[in-house]
C-alpha cells in the first residue's frame, strides 16, 4: 500500500497535469488515439515539467517508491497520468529491476490504448530488458516470449516492440 506521501504526490501530478490541459489539446488527443480512456488535454512538456517538480520536492524516492507512484498514476485511466507514469519510470531505469515485469504487465494489460502499450514497451520495458544482467535476462526473455506466444493483441505487441530493440 502506498504511503501518504506518495498519494499526496500523485494528487499533485494530477492537479497540475489538469491545471494544464486544454479541451482543444484533449479532442485531438481523443481523436487521434480513441476512447476508452479520460484525457486532460495537457502536453508532454507540461507532464515533464509536472515530474520535474515534484520529484524535486520528493528528492529521497527510492525503487518502492518509484513503482508505488508509477501504480498510483496508472490506476486512474486518464492518459496523461498514464503518460507520466511512463516517462516517471523511463527517467528511473537504473532503479527497476526484473520483477518489475510482473508490474509493467499488469500496466500493458490495462492500457486500453495500443499507443500506450507501446510508449511503455518502446520506453520502459525494451530498455529494462536490456540492462539485465546474465542471471536475470534469461527471465525476462522468457516473460517477452509469452507474451508475443499469447492471445492478448497489447501483450503480443509490446513484445514485437521490445524484441525488435534487444
Amino acid at each position: 500500500m502506498a504511503s501518504q506521501h506518495l498519494r499526496d504526490a500523485a494528487d499533485a501530478i494530477d492537479e497540475a497535469l489538469q491545471y494544464e490541459s486544454s479541451w482543444q489539446r484533449a479532442e485531438d488527443h481523443r481523436a487521434r488515439f480513441g476512447d476508452g480512456i479520460e484525457y486532460y488535454g495537457a502536453s508532454v512538456g507540461a507532464i515533464r515539467a509536472t515530474l520535474r517538480d515534484t520529484l524535486r520536492r520528493y528528492p529521497a524516492l527510492v525503487h518502492d517508491d518509484i513503482t508505488a507512484l508509477s501504480s498510483l498514476l496508472w490506476s486512474t485511466p486518464v492518459y496523461e497520468r498514464r503518460l507520466a507514469a511512463i516517462i516517471l519510470l523511463q527517467g528511473n531505469l537504473s532503479v527497476l529491476v526484473a520483477s518489475d515485469l510482473t508490474r509493467l504487465e499488469g500496466f500493458l494489460r490495462s492500457s486500453i490504448l495500443p499507443d500506450i502499450a507501446e510508449g511503455l514497451a518502446h520506453d520502459v520495458i525494451g530498455p529494462l530488458v536490456r540492462s539485465l544482467d546474465a542471471r536475470d535476462r534469461p527471465r525476462a526473455d522468457t516473460v517477452v516470449a509469452r507474451w508475443a506466444r499469447g492471445d492478448e493483441p497489447l501483450l503480443s505487441r509490446a513484445a514485437a516492440v521490445v524484441d525488435a530493440r534487444s
